[in-house]
């Protein structure tokens, strides 16, 4: 249990932007450290890039405060439809190993499963024995790599396929909701697009073949983290109908990135599809980071269905 004079969970308010980003980068900087990478920082995120995440979240944007009031630790429990994840979680690095980390991801697996989520995971460095240990413990266990693979453009004219914000918006949200249920049934991403749209942060490209939705990637070219150039789109969730649709929606994001001014495309990849993760390498992307995916045991994830391609990022 935590210690006393902690209290929590309460919801979020915009006042607690500061104060969680300084939480985040420290404790994430501090368990690079202790894994002997020294010279690793983790540096804040664009608070743009935490008022998405806190919306997205809307009453699982958590956090815990110790006897000062201060932020002890934050939980981001997220849920699209039947798919819920959370993160970024951290506890500060002075409270660690007292229970409190426990509390608050029990907390989250409280209320996915309250709301029916049939997928409940989150993603931790694989590198990292003792968090995947601690994650272990409370019933998670360990799956596939989410890899961040990347590919700086060349000067090509490909197209830039079709942006959803200039689209009749209700018809292209509902055939994006029509194939991620036909795809990944239960699954739902219109509310993270339409958030997405709404805080400015970037756009869904559409793969439209013969009249009809074959894929759709949503992605933000807003800069990550604090002070970087808006140099790179990445892409947060894709659907597409088999692997050819797949291919060509990797194309025509290419191209939204040349029109948004962007130099590299970034995609959070799930290993799971080894034939799209190949695509991918052979397309001329690069591996620049990997996430251990863990699925608390008996919320596992189901694969897409009939061939279809689908990722899905469970970090902002």
């Amino acid at each position: 249990m935590p210690r006393d004079g902690i209290r929590g969970p309460e919801p979020v308010v915009p006042a607690d932007i500061e104060s969680i980003n300084k939480v985040f980068s420290e404790a994430f900087t501090d368990r690079y450290r202790r894994d002997g990478m020294s010279d690793v920082r983790i540096p804040p995120l664009n608070p743009a890039i935490w008022r998405f995440a806190i919306a997205d979240a809307a009453e699982g944007a958590l956090v815990w405060r110790d006897e000062r009031g201060a932020i002890a630790a934050f939980n981001m429990i997220h849920r699209s439809g039947a798919e819920g994840w959370m993160g970024p979680l951290a506890v500060r690095s002075d409270l660690q190993g007292e229970g409190l980390g426990g509390a608050v991801v029990r907390e989250g697996i409280r209320r996915l499963e309250a709301a029916g989520a049939r997928v409940i995971g989150l993603e931790t460095m694989p590198r990292t024995v003792e968090n995947i240990g601690f994650y272990s413990r409370l019933g998670f266990r360990p799956g596939h790599l989410t890899v961040s693979i990347a590919r700086d453009l060349d000067q090509s004219t490909a197209s830039a396929g079709e942006l959803l914000s200039r689209a009749d918006r209700p018809a292209a949200l509902a055939a994006c909701g029509a194939l991620t249920e036909a795809c990944c049934p239960g699954t739902d991403y219109s509310r993270v697009i339409g958030l997405t749209l709404e805080h400015g942060l970037g756009d869904v490209t559409m793969l439209i073949e013969q009249g009809a939705l074959s894929g759709f990637a949503l992605w933000h070219a807003a800069p990550l983290t604090e002070g970087r150039p808006r140099d790179e789109l990445r892409v947060l969730k894709l659907v597409a109908r088999d692997l050819g649709a797949f291919g060509r929606l990797i194309q025509a994001v290419e191209g939204a990135a040349r029109h948004a001014k962007a130099h590299r495309v970034s995609i959070r990849c799930q290993t799971a599809n080894g034939s799209a993760y190949g695509a991918l390498l052979d397309a001329g992307y690069a591996v620049h980071w990997t996430d251990l995916r863990m699925t608390l045991a008996g919320k596992d994830e189901v694969a897409p269905r009939d061939g279809a391609v689908a990722f899905s990022n469970w970090e902002i």
